[in-house]
């Protein structure tokens, strides 16, 4: 086509229905019109304290109640204990209703079927005998040999572990150390888990409408616990509400709502309220990272030393495995470090269990480094842009293999950074801090440098896609992906219509029924343009070659004269005014033929893709009070080829939110008896819009030669390399003070306290040697990218 829509901002297709409430989420089943015939409604009874054996349960008076249909517990109901999406310690399998103990406050222990979610009521009327033991909340805590155990027969609360071998800080003529906390946070999804189980349809055994990143993996794991084959469980994810890595595999609650359903012969439905999304939904982050460079005194980097504890939550969530793998496999980021130890834990906590949450292990490596790039350059007195430089890998390096084994693609690492540089105007900022520092000022300025690489679509891989012409000259595509507000009905549309003609108000969008799209791996580690996207375009093309020559015949021509015009039809080439045919005209020409105007594919793509950008943030602190005013963050992210800017630009955005939220405010906490002290949003204290400001966003452009769109991913960039930038920013505003580090969130007490010991000649020491628990572990033997998918 002489033109192309691909690389301009074109408004999302998807917004009208959203906006205008026509989209339907899992919880509009529940009283709209499609509801299945006797829907009823299931509510769990939640342990109340976080770990106890369960001496009893009595349901008698519940299951008595008006409108309560049955009352199930584990010993009800044939349950199998299984784990989240990827297995951790596969010898600790979690039960979907508590069996013999619960394990951290929220643990389902029973669940009640009422015709109305009224049913929410009588769960207060089972009664659970507990018989309290000792909690642990803390991850370096509960390595301690006399910590409580979760599983006495295992001797420990270690899940899993691994280490590296040799010292990477021999020779190095500075080593800078530092512990470093990247908390646990809750997700926070507009909509929380929700499911409808219906056991009754006659085309599927199991109907199951649920709130999911990833479909046909669910499909896959939740047939094979119900003892089923995949083809007789269709799953239909409609609109979902965000998911963050949250809403991916199957949960304990899930399998225990489908467990009733069959065992009652009618469809329930499960809406998680907000308390339980924030004690139950799987929780992210979560690492304390001990982290140790060596350096020449010019500033070259020559070592590196990382031990990581990582949090597991309860039954060794799948989460806990990130420290050992995505972490791992990000540990060096941008720099030229060819020497690495890097020894991970993970740790059992009377907590809920954890998963994944927007980027999942990347932001702690990048959080981790960058902050001890920060406290190198104080120590050698360099500026921290300067010694970032000193050290980047170089452009001509690439393909690059790090010591992990990750394949960088394609890189050049010093191009968003000069970006970032010159949009803020740097040196003017370090200028106005100077002045505001002579002047005294209580206010002090801090300006925060984060360089960042991270991998997407881990492993490689390939997806499903789909393009159908129909005899109306409309089309519809498909994919493998799972849109949950990226935006995929927009820029599929755009591939297909920039190679069709087809307007993009005549293309529908269908995904996430595994009735409809045969097979998926859903949407995960920022992979759905570049693998989704590229089936899509692949298919396009194909069909459009399909289709040149059926027109060739048409205008009695060659296929290879003929092309496809800005008003989607066909002419032939050089003939201006010349005879033309329309996409109906070829479909009736595939119909007499025989043919189909119809591709479904799949694409595969060899290895992973590696974003990186650079971020600048401008904070005000006042070291009277400690709050932290954020004025200005400046994110330059490189995602390879653009397709559409808004998306970007809109990924950005909310990556960013999250990644200044981490940053500056939120933080799941416990008390010492496992009691969680943020379970709803009047403690948790994610920002509004009131609290945030205008971002500066921007992008460079390094197509990958993975794919043929060249294109990497951009959902999770943003918040990899915002945290950093804030932390180094609070940081260096009070640096000249002698504050040399500020754990995260960086809180108006945590940063007042940290400006007092300082001012009292005492500053917070940034280091304390680790636990002894990375001395007896096994040798790490193999890497880690092909797990870098969620």
């Amino acid at each position: 086509m002489p033109g192309s829509i691909l690389g301009t901002s074109v408004r999302r297709v998807e917004d009208a229905d959203l906006i205008t409430g026509a989209s339907t989420f899992v919880g509009n089943l529940v009283h709209g019109a499609d509801a299945p015939a006797g829907l009823a409604h299931v509510a769990f009874v939640r342990s109340p304290v976080a770990h106890a054996l369960l001496t009893g349960i009595d349901t008698t008076e519940a299951a008595a109640a008006p409108g309560v249909l049955a009352v199930y517990t584990a010993a009800d109901l044939d349950l199998p204990a299984h784990h989240g999406l990827m297995v951790l310690n596969p010898a600790l399998p979690r039960p979907p209703l508590a069996t013999d103990r619960v394990r951290f406050v929220g643990e389902a222990v029973a669940l009640v079927v009422a015709e109305s979610r009224a049913a929410v009521d009588a769960t207060e009327l089972v009664e659970v005998d507990y018989d309290p033991l000792p909690a642990v909340t803390d991850i370096e805590a509960a390595l301690a040999d006399d910590a409580p155990l979760q599983f006495p027969d295992q001797g420990n609360n270690l899940a899993a572990g691994e280490r590296g071998t040799g010292d990477p800080l021999d020779g190095a003529e500075v080593v800078v150390r530092a512990r470093m906390v990247n908390q646990r946070v809750a997700a926070v999804p507009m909509e929380g888990n929700a499911i409808v189980v219906d056991p009754t349809t006659t085309d599927f055994p199991l109907t199951v409408h649920v709130s999911t990143q990833m479909p046909h993996g669910f499909r896959t794991q939740l047939a094979g616990l119900a003892g089923l084959e995949p083809e007789q469980v269709r799953v239909i994810a409609p609109h979902v509400g965000g998911g963050f890595g949250a809403k991916a595999g199957v949960l304990a609650e899930h399998t225990a709502t489908v467990a009733a359903a069959r065992a009652l012969g009618r469809p329930l439905a499960w809406i998680e309220t907000r308390s339980e999304n924030l004690v139950s939904m799987p929780h992210g982050r979560g690492q304390v990272g001990y982290y140790e460079l060596g350096l020449t005194r010019d500033g070259r980097m020559t070592g590196l030393r990382v031990r990581v504890v990582g949090d597991a939550g309860a039954y060794a969530g799948f989460g806990g495995a990130l420290p050992l793998r995505t972490t791992y496999l990000m540990a060096t980021g941008v720099y030229d470090i060819t020497n690495l130890r890097y020894d991970a834990v993970s740790a059992l906590t009377n907590a809920t269990p954890m998963g994944a949450f927007r980027g999942a292990g990347r932001p702690e490596a990048a959080a981790h480094l960058e902050r001890l790039v920060d406290v190198a350059a104080a120590e050698l007195g360099m500026d921290p842009v300067e010694l970032r430089r000193r050290n980047l890998l170089a452009p001509d390096v690439f393909p690059y293999t790090t010591p992990t084994g990750a394949r960088y693609d394609v890189g050049d690492y010093d191009l968003p950074l000069r970006e970032a540089l010159r949009v803020a105007g740097y040196d003017e900022l370090r200028a106005e801090q100077a002045r505001r520092r002579a002047a005294g000022d209580p206010v002090r300025l801090g300006i925060g440098i984060a360089v960042y690489v991270e991998v997407t679509a881990g492993g490689g891989g390939g997806e499903y896609g789909s393009v159908t012409v129909h005899d109306d000259g409309t089309a519809t595509v498909s994919a493998g992906t799972s849109a949950h507000g990226q935006g995929h009905a927009t820029s599929f549309a755009m591939l297909v219509s920039d190679r069709l003609g087809i307007p993009m108000d005549r293309i529908r969008y269908v995904q996430s029924d595994t009735a409809v799209v045969p097979r998926g791996a859903g949407t995960g580690g920022s992979r759905s343009l570049q693998l989704g996207g590229t089936a899509v375009s692949e298919a396009a093309h194909e069909l459009y070659e399909r289709a040149r020559k059926l027109a060739a015949h048409l205008l009695e021509a060659a296929a290879e004269d003929v092309e496809i015009s800005d008003e989607g039809t066909f002419g032939v080439a050089g003939v201006p005014g010349g005879p033309t045919v329309t996409w109906p005209d070829v479909h009736r020409q595939a119909t007499a033929t025989g043919e189909e105007l119809h591709v479904g594919l799949d694409s595969a793509q060899d290895g992973a893709t590696f974003p990186f950008g650079a971020h600048l943030s401008v904070v005000e602190v006042d070291t009277e009070t400690g709050r932290v005013t954020p004025l200005r963050h400046v994110a330059v992210d490189d995602c390879g080829r653009i397709l559409n800017p808004l998306l970007v630009e809109g990924q950005q955005h909310g990556g960013l939110a999250q990644g200044v939220a981490q940053a500056l405010h939120e933080e799941v906490l416990f008390d010492d008896e496992g009691q969680p002290l943020t379970s709803s949003l009047a403690a948790y204290t994610i920002p509004t819009a009131a609290d945030l400001f205008s971002f500066e966003t921007s992008t460079t452009e390094t197509p990958t030669p993975l794919n043929s769109l060249g294109a990497k991913g951009i959902g999770e960039s943003a918040t990899i390399g915002s945290t950093p930038a804030v932390q180094n920013a609070v940081v260096d505003a009070l640096s000249d003070l002698g504050v040399r580090h500020v754990d995260l969130p960086c809180t108006p007490e945590r940063v007042w306290r940290a400006v007092a010991a300082a001012r009292a000649g005492a500053p917070q020491d940034a280091w304390r040697e680790p636990p002894a628990v990375f001395d007896d572990l096994p040798v790490r033997g193999g890497g880690a990218e092909d797990d870098a998918a969620i």
